[in-house]
């Protein structure tokens, strides 16, 4: 990466920092510009948007940073979150399973872990409600 891009976005990762996400925004987008596919430039972006709960934006950016790289788990999990904040369960659930079906178990131990915990803690909630009902 050339010094001007790793300067540009060390600026929006400073721009971030401070809770300045449409300056941070401006300044990702600029850098996408000269390089669409950063994928650095995109998480930063998705990221940005999600915090601003603007969930629709955070989508398509980690939806295209998923088809790009489908294993890693970091775009995994924040296109699994972006789901599950804009209440589209099934859709989120539906990314746990895509994603688990084709990880590297080595790799990604951590994401799959994470998915695990979730994925139980859903299972208990589940149950509590059933239990609910039934009492």
């Amino acid at each position: 990466m050339s010094s001007d891009k790793e300067k540009n976005l060390e600026e929006a990762r400073s721009l971030i920092e401070l809770g300045k996400n449409d300056e941070a925004r401006y300044c990702l987008l600029e850098l996408l510009k000269d390089d669409p596919n950063n994928q650095a430039s995109l998480l930063m972006l998705g990221g940005s948007y999600f915090t601003g709960g603007k969930y629709s934006e955070a989508e398509m950016v980690f939806e295209r940073l998923v088809l790009m790289a489908p294993g890693e788990g970091k775009f995994s999990i924040a296109l699994f979150n972006t789901l599950w904040n804009s209440g589209r369960t099934e859709e989120a659930l539906e990314e746990i399973r895509r994603f688990l079906s084709i990880a590297d178990s080595d790799k990604e131990r951590e994401t799959i872990d994470q998915y695990m915990q979730i994925t139980n803690s859903i299972a208990d909630d589940l149950g509590q409600d059933d239990s609910d009902q039934a009492g």
